[in-house]
């Protein structure tokens, strides 16, 4: 019998597809590496506001809905709100008491064998030239607290149905959408059960790390040395692992 959240996802795929589908060309790739019999994290780089829907929609007709973790003023709004809640969404309480609730939300959602959707940058990449930047240890976190892998999907293109921080699409012509997902990551050479800061970067450098060298794969060039970081507004060598 399909719960309302598995109705709720099925209405939204098939309202998000005839929007999407005529003005995209699908290059999807790596399904193959995606669980079949745990949850898991799926993590990917972030240069468009259009990502979550791509790679929502790259996860779901793989046979993973994905919960994203997203701000919580984005679940006041009417409709927009409804429909979050309507598809198991969670909702992120920043810099209030209710913070740990989306944490112990995920953890709960990832033992019962579904899949999280997250992007470890924590917002759109600065770099100018849109590639994966230093990012947050959140992602990491959660893995190893919940005992599941996390697995880079790497996509490109959206970027150009709408660009960085823009608002209006360019739909014509239809834009190549390529996603990717690569293997599960090891991080079985780390301290088990450690979540001190040094495991915690070393576990995130190598999820950014992989999904840098994925995206190389698919622009066919080489991303420039070091890694840029938001907080300084430039480019850290050193800033991968």
């Amino acid at each position: 019998m399909a719960t309302p959240e598995t109705r709720g996802y099925k209405a939204a795929a098939i309202f998000l597809r005839s929007i999407f589908g005529p003005v995209t060309r699908k290059d999807w790739h790596g399904a193959e590496n995606l669980p079949k019999d745990s949850g898991f994290i799926a993590v990917s780089n972030h240069a468009s506001y259009a990502d979550p829907i791509t790679l929502a929609h790259y996860l779901y007709l793989n046979g993973h809905p994905p919960r994203f973790l997203a701000k919580s003023s984005l679940f006041e709004a009417p409709v927009l709100g409804k429909m979050l809640y309507g598809v198991d969404q969670i909702p992120v309480y920043r810099g209030t008491t209710k913070a740990k609730d989306a944490v112990d939300k995920g953890i709960e959602v990832l033992r019962r064998g579904d899949c999280i959707a997250m992007f470890p940058e924590g917002t759109l990449t600065r770099d100018p030239e849109l590639w994966p930047m230093v990012a947050r240890t959140g992602a990491a976190r959660m893995a190893l607290d919940a005992g599941v892998p996390i697995v880079p999907v790497a996509q490109w293109g959206a970027h150009k149905l709408l660009a960085p921080y823009g608002k209006v699409p360019k739909p014509i012509p239809p834009k190549k959408i390529t996603v990717v997902a690569g293997p599960p990551l090891d991080f079985s050479d780390l301290k088990e059960g450690a979540r001190d800061a040094e495991t915690l970067r070393i576990a995130t450098n190598r999820i950014i790390d992989t999904l840098t060298h994925m995206l190389e794969d698919i622009r066919g060039e080489k991303a420039p040395e070091g890694r840029w970081d938001m907080r300084r507004g430039e480019r850290v060598i050193g800033g991968g692992s």
